[in-house]
């Protein structure tokens, strides 16, 4: 086991090639004040945990053919020190993180206990 939460956030985050540490800044406070939790407030507010997995198969594009594409995705170079960024920009805010291993075959149990699923662009 990497990385465990109770109630909380799981946090499947894709980085593009336009992503910078500003948008890790701000993806940050997104994630951690969103009101997502129950009695519309957010993990900062109920100090929840916050599992953050880094997820380049979020910018998969299967429009043509049956063969989907990342290119939108960036290249896990650029991508891993993003990643790494948003964490310890929400570690800075107070927020209670764990984290997956990045460019590692992993298995992501989630119970998820309502309707908020949601996927951010920022």
């Amino acid at each position: 086991m990497v990385g465990s939460i109770g109630e909380g956030l799981l946090v499947l985050l894709g980085v593009t090639h336009t992503d910078t540490p500003a948008v890790a800044e701000t993806m940050a406070r997104k994630i951690h004040e969103l009101r997502l939790l129950p009695g519309e407030k957010s993990a900062a507010d109920l100090g929840a945990g916050i599992l953050v997995v880094s997820q380049f198969t979020l910018y998969g594009d299967a429009r043509k053919g049956r063969r989907p594409t990342w290119s939108a995705a960036a290249p896990a170079e650029a991508a891993e020190p993003l990643v790494t960024a948003v964490v310890e920009a929400l570690r800075e805010r107070g927020a209670k993180v764990e984290t997956g291993r990045f460019r590692t075959h992993m298995l992501v149990e989630s119970v998820n206990a309502g309707p908020n699923t949601l996927i951010l662009d920022l």
